[in-house]
């Protein structure tokens, strides 16, 4: 259990400088998967520091990113100077994925995946280590002999059972507002950036998630950001800290103009958190959420025909819905 008021304890500073001098002892080479997130880019950097051109940090697009995201990702390695490799295996994901529906059996299906492109890579890069942006919240909600599991973390419970690689998890102690803080102290510009899941867009379709269905929430989950965004930008309502779309396995009929629709129900998701173990549901104003609605509906006509946002604080409800 987490103390309180650990956070005021916590000194981003000393932590990067004890980081970097036990990594510096690490012999041999190291990948890292690099997602662009606060997690894997802090990981990333900390490593980097310590092992300097001995680590690649290792971009792999799923086909279950963000819209856009591929882009930025790549401008972002780029400009923090991280030597580093982008990999397309968005067709390999939609392969492994064909027919899978409970969600721990896609986290640990896409958790795999990880690992075999992973040891792919390291193979041709030499290397021995894995790192991973493995935070406290992983491991606590991916369960152990004593706790029980509430969801497992790709980068934790969808591990496999024999892996070439040893792992390297500088962040595995902290939790999500202290990461922060370590970004802030090393300059990233990641470091308010909201929080996005290892398996991605996967887990934010509802059953199994098809190429057809997945581009479906990855609109959906733009259109939220832009117009949260914009809302925050006009002083409208506080930055959430996490929003996103879930596209559901339920059909319901509806009329777009003068026509009966048989579509499919997107659910808004919008929490406060300081450290992902609890969070609460944002008040978006009404008119945010109309236009929310109204423009997933439009863009989408004949597939979506229903909005509704989610109101459960966690717990008892988790941040994502898989």
């Amino acid at each position: 259990m987490r103390n309180s008021g650990s956070e005021s304890m916590f000194e981003p500073r000393e932590f990067i400088e004890q980081q970097i001098h036990e990594l510096s002892g690490v012999e041999g080479k190291a990948v890292v998967g690099c997602s662009g997130g606060v997690d894997s880019t802090v990981a990333a950097v900390l490593v980097g520091k310590a092992m300097g051109p001995r680590l690649l940090a290792i971009y792999v697009d799923t086909g279950y990113m963000r819209k856009g995201e591929s882009e930025q990702i790549e401008n972002l390695l780029t400009e923090m100077g991280i030597n580093h490799r982008m990999v397309d295996c968005g067709d390999e994901f939609y392969r492994a994925m064909e027919g899978i529906q409970e969600p721990e059996e896609k986290r640990k299906v896409i958790g795999n995946k990880f690992i075999e492109i992973f040891e792919r890579e390291a193979e041709e890069f030499g290397a021995d280590h894995l790192v991973q942006g493995t935070i406290a919240p992983d491991w606590i909600e991916s369960g152990d002999g004593v706790r029980d599991t509430i969801k497992s973390h790709h980068n934790v419970g969808g591990l496999p059972d024999v892996m070439k690689l040893e792992l390297i998890e500088p962040l595995r102690d902290l939790y999500k507002d202290e990461v922060r803080s370590v970004a802030r102290e090393l300059g990233l510009p990641t470091s308010e950036r909201q929080p996005f899941p290892g398996p991605g867009l996967a887990i934010r379709v509802i059953g199994e998630a098809s190429r057809e269905r997945t581009e479906m929430v990855r609109e959906a989950c733009a259109i939220v950001e832009e117009e949260i965004d914009r809302a925050v930008d006009r002083g409208k309502m506080e930055r959430p800290w996490q929003y996103f779309a879930v596209l559901l396995p339920v059909r319901t009929v509806g009329v777009q103009g003068d026509k009966r629709a048989y579509g499919y129900t997107v659910a808004v998701r919008a929490v406060g958190s300081l450290d992902a173990m609890s969070a609460r549901f944002s008040e978006i104003p009404l008119d945010v959420l109309e236009t929310i609605s109204t423009r997933i509906t439009n863009t989408m006509k004949n597939k979506v025909n229903r909005v509704v946002y989610d109101i459960t604080d966690k717990p008892p409800g988790t941040i994502e819905w898989e």
